[in-house]
């Protein structure tokens, strides 16, 4: 019997952990090493006051059908309305047979994608559509400026030598100056000339004005050339009943079923490496320091402390990579309120009548919060009482150990209230409840030393029985489903005794929007 570790138990760990044992086969004695006391990573869900918080916000939608099916298999799709769509008569695409949102806890919803822009103290389409409320918000005159804009960047391309010079390609400089530079520098902490055009092609290709006009064209003659025509958002995508968190404790619940062991507040702290492979892995646990020795490990854990706690001394050049990896540090504060002061001009129906949003993309520079998740749109069963109150989530992007990282949970709700209320969002008086989460390195950035990467996975490469996996465990801003990909194909070659790696690598290396079909 082979012994696996995993460290980590987030969407990564948890899904090669399942991968491995769910076929009941006993060649596997596996070990999840998890740092915190929860599962789910930056997928979990947070429990407060009778209220459920997302990290981040995470829409169950992939263009791989292997992974739809996986979570279908685990949590059915809704076969009778949720209680926001049964009591405002709104109609979803149900599964025959599945099971009553209303009677069960194991079940996913459908929910519609809305996210919007949140500029000058006016809503715009996320992406940007050319519609008549977007002329009549931006003003004749700005939007004069934006269309001459964008044909100047028609005519003269830009060398894509950098994320500004490609979003001014795309949309033109007025419009990047409103809706990308503001917000792409709050989330990674520098200006967009300074970030690789890297991300942007892989974040955001098919988007541009072009784009935006043959699909707006295509929809208003009723059909489309799904040949030549730019994919399209997705409109809906499935969401866990108590959020994301859910799932994956279920997942957790169920390898442990089959065998897994999962151990809590187990942080690892060094690797011992021999012979070109993984041998023992030592931990910090509540009861002092515990060694683990394995057959195949697989990482999940930041590369840039995976790399510093080896023993046997990686290359200095490697150490330098590695160090040097840069991450984005995030914080959520959640605020329970009476009333949001937004007005719903949608056609859009919505218990209490609030906006329809699940985001809110915030791009007025006069302000740090960086995006608004509403809780209630998500989910109902993520608010205690929908109907009464609304369940928002604040987020910032940070880097660990700044001002805003080290404000205390007072001192960060106020601040967080207060943008709110500059922002016209709240009233200053609306906050009934609030709550603070923080979460380290939940963005692998790529810049700094991130350019030479490549050196740090050939040195990763070199270890036989090593398999990184997931968001922080490749460096890669993965999303969930991407995650899971990572670790399917790694369980896979365990399972077939290989040791090629590429596969595990290649996943979302392909350079499109990650939410398109």
């Amino acid at each position: 019997m082979k012994k696996i570790i995993i460290i980590g138990g987030g969407p990564a760990g948890l899904t090669a952990a399942y991968e491995l044992l769910k076929d009941g086969r006993k060649d596997y004695e596996v070990t999840i090493l998890e740092e915190s006391g929860v599962l789910g990573g930056i997928s979990q869900t947070v429990r407060y006051h009778g209220n459920r918080m997302d990290i981040g916000g995470h829409r169950f939608f992939s263009k791989d059908d292997t992974v739809m099916q996986w979570w279908a298999d685990l949590m059915p799709v809704q076969g009778k309305p949720a209680y926001d769509d049964q009591k405002l008569q709104r109609e979803k695409p149900l599964s025959p047979g599945g099971p009553d949102p209303e009677q069960e806890d194991v079940v996913m919803l459908v929910r519609d994608r809305v996210s919007r822009i949140y500029y000058n103290h006016c809503f715009f389409d996320y992406p940007v559509t050319m519609k008549k409320e977007t002329i009549q918000n931006m003003g004749f005159l700005t939007t004069m400026k934006a269309g001459f804009s964008y044909l100047g960047s028609c005519i003269a391309k830009k060398p894509e030598t950098n994320l500004e010079n490609f979003y001014i390609n795309r949309f033109g400089k007025v419009l990047y100056s409103m809706f990308f530079e503001g917000y792409t520098q709050k989330l990674w902490g520098r200006h967009p000339s300074e970030i690789s055009a890297d991300w942007g092609a892989q974040r955001v290709k098919g988007l541009s004005i072009r784009a935006v006009i043959k699909d707006m064209l295509s929809k208003r003659s009723g059909k489309k050339n799904n040949e030549n025509a730019e994919t399209s958002l997705i409109e809906q995508f499935w969401y866990p009943k108590y959020g994301p968190g859910q799932l994956w404790e279920l997942v957790g619940e169920k390898a442990q079923e089959k065998g897994c062991k999962i151990l809590y507040h187990h942080k690892v702290q060094s690797i011992q490496t021999e012979g070109g492979k993984i041998t023992a892995v030592t931990c910090q646990t509540p009861d002092g320091e515990k060694t683990f020795t394995g057959d195949i490990f697989l990482s999940s854990m930041p590369i840039q402390d995976l790399i510093a706690g080896m023993k046997g001394a990686p290359a200095p050049e490697i150490q330098r990579i590695a160090a040097g990896l840069p991450y984005r540090d995030f914080v959520t504060v959640g605020l329970l309120v009476n009333r949001l002061e937004l007005v719903n001009q949608t056609d859009k129906k919505t218990l209490g009548n609030i906006v329809p949003d699940c985001w809110i993309y915030v791009q007025d520079k006069g302000v740090k919060l960086g995006r608004i998740q509403i809780f209630n749109n998500w989910s109902p069963y993520m608010v205690e009482k929908p109907e009464e109150t609304v369940w928002i989530g604040l987020e910032y992007f940070c880097r660990e150990g700044d001002d805003f990282w080290n404000m205390t949970d007072a001192d960060c709700i106020d601040f967080a209230t207060k943008e709110l209320v500059q922002m016209g969002v709240i009233q200053k008086d609306a906050v009934l409840d609030a709550h603070r989460e923080k979460v380290k390195k939940a963005y692998p950035a790529y810049f700094d030393t991130y350019s030479e990467f490549d050196k740090v996975v050939a040195y990763l490469d070199t270890f036989e029985n090593l398999f990184c996996i997931g968001r922080n465990g490749q460096h890669r801003y993965n999303n969930m489903d991407h995650s899971m990909l990572t670790a399917i194909h790694a369980a896979e070659a365990i399972r077939q005794g290989s040791t090629d790696k590429r596969a595990v690598w290649n996943v979302n290396q392909e350079k499109e929007y990650h939410e398109q079909k």
